[in-house]
């Protein structure tokens, strides 16, 4: 049988049919012979032995099929440690990154922006930046930073229909990411108002439970006959370290920067300690935002080790406090 991998806990994986998500649950362990090979949400399987989801019923996840994308992240952005340089498979097969930031109460944080957009590009995924209270305040300076970018973008009031979101996210595989205090959670349960039912299904599984930590997808309402579409929710996860993230992937993720390395001498590395860089003049001539520049250098610094980009002090529009744009936001 087909599965599609919707939670995972200690050793037992929460799979339902991709062609029947309403049908009940499997649970399943790993087959031994697939070695160490690891299975995330998002995972696409095949499965074996008791199928039917009754309980205590147990199958075998005997296939993994290749992924077409793969989200990571690093432990740690310091590449000289061991932790540093383990990489973490957040989800596979997703087709966007939901970037959750509140426009106020706490203010949006362009570090943390920056840093899942890379993350994105590198994942070969598409970002989607929803900006939550926006009864607070207005989203002109946030999207005037990314206008270089053409970022899709999506407005979230108290009193939304969420409609425009639920266009965007429906028949697809979106993962949600967002400090704690942007609003992402309620933003979860009013786009899956069973939300919490559904976790509590999967806590039930396994030998643990789930955990503030776990990655959970969950089935978005959808009209009939309309494309089934999941949002996998990532309480766990409020940054991303990029170390696995070569040099010119990091660039990547900062295309409007991207152009102006074609005049750089070879083996630039595009920081600041580069007199030869072109990246200086090109934003000077006004084809890229100083900020951007700074933000990309900064992530290069905590690449290799040079720094922690969590404790700059670096305050993007809105940003009234000197935490760092990666540390958790209160409340």
């Amino acid at each position: 049988m087909d599965g599609f991998v919707i939670a995972v806990d200690r050793g037992r994986y929460t799979c339902v049919r991709p062609d029947a998500p309403d049908e009940p649950t499997v649970t399943a362990m790993r087959a031994r012979e697939l070695g160490r090979k690891s299975v995330v949400v998002g995972d696409r399987v095949a499965l074996v032995g008791d199928t039917s989801g009754a309980p205590g019923a147990l199958a075998r996840i005997v296939r993994i099929d290749e992924r077409r994308s793969v989200l990571r992240r690093t432990a740690d952005d310091d590449e000289s440690t061991a932790e540093g340089r383990l990489e973490r498979v957040v989800v596979a097969n997703a087709d966007q990154l939901v970037i959750v930031s509140a426009l106020a109460d706490p203010p949006p944080r362009t570090g943390f922006i920056d840093r899942c957009l890379v993350a994105a590009y590198d994942a070969d995924i598409e970002p989607l930046l929803c900006l939550t209270k926006a009864d607070l305040a207005g989203p002109e300076a946030v999207l005037d930073y990314y206008t270089e970018l053409e970022l899709p973008y999506v407005l979230v009031r108290p009193d939304s229909d969420l409609a425009a979101l639920r266009t965007l996210l429906a028949g697809r595989v979106s993962v949600l990411v967002g400090h704690s205090g942007v609003g992402k959670s309620t933003l979860v349960n009013r786009l899956v108002p069973a939300a919490e039912r559904a976790v509590g299904v999967v806590s039930a599984i396994g030998r643990g439970r789930h955990t503030s930590t776990s990655a959970v997808a969950l089935r978005l309402p959808a009209a009939p006959g309309a494309a089934v579409g999941w949002i996998v929710d990532t309480p766990g996860v409020r940054s991303f370290g990029l170390a696995h993230v070569s040099a010119n992937s990091l660039l990547h993720g900062f295309p409007d920067l991207v152009e102006g390395t074609v005049d750089c001498p070879a083996n630039c590395q595009h920081t600041a300690e580069e007199a030869d860089c072109a990246l200086d003049a090109w934003v000077a001539a006004g084809k890229a935002d100083q900020r951007r520049l700074a933000s990309y250098r900064r992530l290069l610094a905590s690449r290799s080790g040079e720094g922690d980009a969590r404790e700059t002090d670096h305050r993007g529009p809105g940003e009234g406090d000197r935490r760092g744009p990666d540390a958790p936001a209160a409340g």
